[in-house]
């Protein structure tokens, strides 16, 4: 079977197994590696992508039920050139990036809730990151710089 969908602003087709999970699609066969494959069980929120919009874990989804949707991976979170997106650049400017491997996911889920929350407070953002695993940082500096996104005083880096 055949399935063709928006990615990163571009129509690619898939053809296999529509079962296959968006996360083994990007990565395997589309060679869209940012997207983590960890936990293949929607708890630890590395593979983050957006689907029209919304922020949805990939090893959950089948490709099958795609069809005609856009997908953006962090690959394409910034318009797909080398300029970062705001919250990439404020997760950098925080010095936020450890080991990476939660990178990602947070990036997506983060890009997607600043963009339909203007002011949120450090509570909802800790709220809206309960998806997203990392055991590096301990999630306050991933806050502070995504309350510099939108303006607000934080801590220093």
């Amino acid at each position: 079977m055949s399935v063709t969908l928006s990615v990163n602003g571009e129509e690619r087709t898939f053809t296999g197994d529509p079962r296959t999970p968006l996360i083994d699609v990007l990565r395997d066969h589309m060679r869209l590696t940012g997207a983590k494959s960890v936990c293949r069980e929607g708890f630890c929120g590395a593979c983050t992508v957006h689907v029209d919009g919304e922020p949805m874990v990939s090893c959950l989804i089948p490709v099958g039920t795609l069809a005609g949707r856009a997908v953006t991976t962090i690959e394409g979170i910034a318009g797909g050139g080398a300029q970062l997106n705001a919250v990439q650049q404020a997760l950098l400017d925080h010095d936020v990036v450890q080991c990476g491997m939660c990178f990602p996911g947070m990036v997506m889920t983060l890009s997607a809730f600043l963009e339909t929350s203007a002011q949120p407070t450090r509570a909802a953002l800790k709220a809206e990151l309960s998806g997203n695993a990392c055991r590096c940082t301990g999630y306050e500096r991933i806050i502070d710089a995504a309350l510099s996104v939108t303006g607000q005083e934080v801590a220093a880096p």
